[in-house]
């Protein structure tokens, strides 16, 4: 029977490559000359140093840059609050790395409503749709595309 997982991952490689990505950008920029700023990643979480709050708000828009060209979907970035510390500010950026309960209840819910002929079961932090015939499985994926669920979505493990 055909099968597929519903995801929300993050390619750590990708990852590391778009906060190195971000960091050259800072070093070429001429409005960022002399200035202390630089982005630090700690496994899904990204610190961003700055000197004032408008530096940040560039730093962030660098980094959704750099995500997008690395194919990493900035949905996943969840913002933090801007801290000051000394002459310094820092803003939190975490990466949502895995279906949260919620989202895959909602998942399983907008499959349901749709009637279409497969069944959704929630499996830790995805959800795994089957069906019988493939066309089916792939109306769901394209269902599931059109939805607006403030998290970014990835069809995996695919079997026929």
């Amino acid at each position: 029977m055909p099968t597929f997982d519903i995801v929300s991952e993050v390619d750590v490689h990708e990852f590391t490559n778009a906060i190195d990505q971000a960091n050259r950008i800072i070093g070429t920029r001429f409005d960022f000359k002399g200035v202390d700023a630089s982005f630090e990643r700690k496994e899904f979480t990204v610190t961003i140093f700055a000197e004032s709050d408008y530096q940040i708000r560039q730093m962030e828009d660098m980094l959704r840059t750099a995500l997008v060209k690395c194919k990493i979907d900035p949905q996943a970035m969840n913002l933090g609050k801007v801290e000051t510390a000394g002459k310094q500010v820092k803003k939190l950026v975490t990466l949502q790395n895995g279906l949260e309960s919620d989202v895959c209840k909602k998942i399983v819910k907008i499959i349901k409503e749709s009637k279409m002929k497969v069944q959704s079961q929630i499996q830790g932090d995805k959800v795994r749709v089957t069906g019988k015939k493939r066309d089916d499985l792939q109306q769901a994926m394209a269902l599931l595309r059109e939805q607006e669920l403030d998290q970014p979505l990835q069809f995996n493990n695919f079997r026929d």
